[in-house]
């Protein structure tokens, strides 16, 4: 057995040949590890917090904006579990008042004046508050003017359910009418090109619109994200550089009916300026491309992010 070494730019790869044979036996190349990306083609970003303390009391102070946040199914669970025990509670409020007042025993007995008329045990208490808080007044089970404590716990009853209702349906709404599904409507090319444009090396994408309604006031940005070291010596794992798409000329303000093909030039400005060919296909970096318009039918403004860089930067934490 004899051995070669290969030189393949800073890497060595040791080959052995037999000697009954001519032919090389090499080794498998290994399979490249996939990087995670820092931007998903879908727009998601990778990123995760960690050790920062106190994260929990900080999303506890915003919680509305939380629950907006949440994945559908536990808006959908917390929706449900809110207004369950809520009605829970309020019902026996209302079962232990005539519990106190002994309703529950005499509440057959025509001559007495019940705080709830027809009351006789808990589930008669819970449909009493649901027509109560559904304003269904079926007119059966009604409210007397005999119990001062009843109107109290009527009051806070009415006052509780608004709050209750103005802050889990606000946030339904609210996400229900985010536009990230918008996003599915708006492609973008799979792969970025480097070719000669008008004389001039150009970086290219395409994006298009496949809805008939517009992006109002549509614009694109470009950023370059990628690790570089300071003239100091300190390490920047995500240094984030603007790439030009036609901001000093107004290109990148879209008129979105077809699908456009935006360009960035590269020039003395541009940070791939000073990348060469082989440097371009080994070097770690990204461009996020994104976004920003107004949804026509719902007037929301909203962005859009994808990401168009083939190589990829590792999770932040």
């Amino acid at each position: 057995m004899s051995a070669l070494r290969k030189k393949f730019g800073d890497d060595y790869q040791v080959v052995t040949t037999s000697s009954s044979g001519s032919g090389f036996n090499q080794p498998p190349p290994e399979k490249k590890r996939k990087r995670q990306r820092f931007v998903d083609k879908n727009g998601r970003c990778n990123v995760q917090h960690g050790n920062l303390g106190g994260e929990t009391s900080r999303y506890l102070s915003d919680l509305f904006t939380t629950l907006v946040d949440l994945k559908w199914r536990w808006n959908l669970f917390i929706f449900i579990l809110t207004y369950t025990v809520a009605w829970l509670f309020m019902a026996s409020m209302w079962w232990f008042i005539a519990y106190l007042r002994g309703d529950l025993n005499r509440a057959h007995n025509d001559k007495y004046t019940p705080c709830v008329a027809n009351v006789y045990n808990f589930p008669s208490a819970f449909l009493f508050f649901i027509e109560t808080e559904a304003t269904i007044g079926y007119g059966y089970r009604y409210i007397t003017d005999k119990c001062p404590e009843g109107i109290i716990l009527f009051l806070f009853q009415s006052i509780l359910g608004s709050i209750v209702d103005a802050f889990l349906i606000g946030c339904m709404f609210i996400k229900m009418s985010q536009p990230k599904k918008r996003a599915e409507t708006l492609m973008f090319s799979e792969h970025a090109a480097i070719s000669m444009r008008d004389g001039k090396l150009t970086l290219m994408f395409r994006v298009g619109n496949l809805r008939n309604s517009h992006m109002v006031s549509a614009q694109i940005r470009c950023k370059l994200l990628k690790s570089r070291q300071t003239p100091e010596g300190e390490f920047l794992p995500l240094d984030q550089l603007e790439l030009d798409v036609g901001f000093s000329t107004g290109a990148d303000q879209l008129f979105l009916v077809s699908p456009l093909t935006i360009c960035h030039v590269i020039d003395t400005k541009s940070p791939f300026y000073d990348l060469s060919q082989r440097s371009m296909q080994t070097e770690q970096f990204e461009i996020v491309v994104i976004l920003e318009g107004i949804v026509e039918t719902t007037g929301i403004i909203t962005h859009f992010s994808n990401e168009a860089g083939k190589h990829a930067t590792p999770n932040v934490k």
